[in-house]
Order: C-alpha cells, then sequence, then structure tokens
C-alpha cells in the first residue's frame, strides 16, 4: 500500500493508467449500493461485502508469497512447515507467526519465502492471470467498471464523487478489462482497483486494502475455471464467509 504524505499527493487524474476516472456516473454502481440485509446480503466482514452479493459461487484467489521476487504458493511454504492449506487458511498460522507480524518478512524461511503475500487489491501476477479467464465469462470485456478506495496515498480525490461499499469509499472508473492492470504500467506502486466488474455484471472482482486474498463472485462455470488453473492458488468460498 502507498503511504505517501498529504503534502506528497497528486491531484486527482483524469485517467488512472488508461482507465478513466468517472466525475458524473452514477447508474452503474446501483447495483452494488443497493445490498440487502441478512445472509448474502454483502454487509461488512463478509466475502459478498468484499466483492459482491448475489452471485452463484465465489472463490478465494491467494496472494503468494515470494522468494527472490518470484511467486511462492501458499501451498508450498505450508509444506515446509508440515501444515496443509484448507478453506479457511490464514497466512500467519501457516507459517507460525503472531497475527501481528503476518506482513514481515522476517520470518521468511530460507529457500522457500523471504517475502509474505501482498496486502491490498489484487496485485498484478495475479491479475494477470485472472483477465482471460474473466474475459471469457463476460459479453462486454471491453466494456467493464472499477473502484479504487479513495484512501490509497499518492492521490488526491477531494472532489472526485465515491460511491460507498461496506467499510470503503470507492472512486469510479472506467475501461476495458485488459486496462486493469495499465495503473502499474505507468506506474510500478500504483495499486489496481478493488473491485472489476463488467457491464453485462457476469462476475465481480473484490479485494481490500488489508486482505491477503482476491474475491471472485460468478458462475459455477467461472468458479470451476478458476479453481482449476494452475496459474491460480484458489480456494472455494461463501457469500457469508469472513474476508482473510
Amino acid at each position: 500500500m502507498d503511504r505517501a504524505r498529504p503534502g506528497e499527493r497528486h491531484p486527482a487524474p483524469e485517467y488512472y493508467g488508461r482507465l478513466r476516472v468517472c466525475t458524473g456516473e452514477t447508474g452503474p454502481v446501483a447495483w452494488l449500493t443497493r445490498r440487502a440485509p441478512g445472509r448474502g446480503g454483502g454487509g461488512f466482514g463478509t466475502v459478498a461485502g468484499v466483492a459482491a452479493p448475489g452471485f452463484a459461487a465465489y472463490v478465494r484467489v491467494l496472494h503468494p508469497a515470494s522468494l527472490d521476487g518470484r511467486p511462492v504458493r501458499w501451498s508450498r511454504a505450508a509444506a515446509a512447515y508440515g501444515r496443509t492449506v484448507g478453506a479457511g487458511a490464514e497466512w500467519h498460522r501457516l507459517v507460525g507467526v503472531d497475527r501481528a507480524h503476518h506482513d514481515g518478512s522476517e520470518h521468511g524461511l530460507p529457500g522457500v519465502w523471504d517475502e509474505p503475500p501482498d496486502e491490498g487489491p489484487t496485485p498484478p501476477v495475479v491479475a494477470r492471470a485472472l483477465v482471460p479467464l474473466l474475459a471469457r465469462h463476460t459479453r462486454t470485456p471491453e466494456h467493464c467498471w472499477f473502484g479504487l478506495w479513495e484512501g490509497y496515498g499518492r492521490r488526491d480525490f477531494t472532489g472526485v464523487p465515491t460511491f460507498p461499499t461496506p467499510g470503503r469509499d470507492e472512486v469510479l472508473l472506467s475501461g476495458s478489462l485488459g486496462e486493469v492492470l495499465s495503473p502499474v504500467s505507468a506506474d510500478a506502486f500504483a495499486e489496481l482497483p478493488d473491485l472489476w466488474w463488467p457491464e453485462d455484471r457476469a462476475w465481480c472482482v473484490g479485494g481490500d486494502v488489508d486482505l491477503v486474498g482476491t474475491y471472485v463472485g460468478g458462475s459455477p462455470e467461472l468458479i470451476a475455471d478458476l479453481l482449476a488453473d494452475p496459474r491460480l492458488e484458489a480456494l472455494p468460498a461463501s457469500p457469508d464467509d469472513v474476508p482473510r
């Protein structure tokens, strides 16, 4: 996460990478802001609150750890400690550290990992694998919407309209699915959007500054593809699960 001081923040851009910063549209977010109370309604502290409610199936895509800059699957790290990755896996438990130290590299295991999974929205290594899979499961890959948390550090979005999600206020962006990686192409330290969804609402990708996983809601066919893809380390999820 970018922790620039307020004095270092840049004015809100017209474009974030190649994604247009929207200043007037409200219709595209209505389905996200009209969340229903109760189970599966997308409240705070639930998977459906991070992504979006109402999908037939959900998946949790784990952010990889790394060793010398190369991705490391959680299952590989867990095996080195004699553990396995289950549905409710938490990184700090797998590597045997206190939760307060889950984001530190000082507990790395030589030859296995030296940096923990990235906290925050979808990391680029995961996004690159997601994009072609998601594109096959929407009729509108060239017309997508994105939400970027206004609290990330180096952009001052004061005066730009935002829309609420549970616990966050998001700036609305628009562009094609293929352009979701464009912010990091222009600035390696930029965050990718927290939320992605196509115009036909066939799926929704959700992340958060405090999480080491990305959640996707969609059709059973999409979720099956994500679970089966060898480039991803993914686990089934339910809309009422606690996000991790």
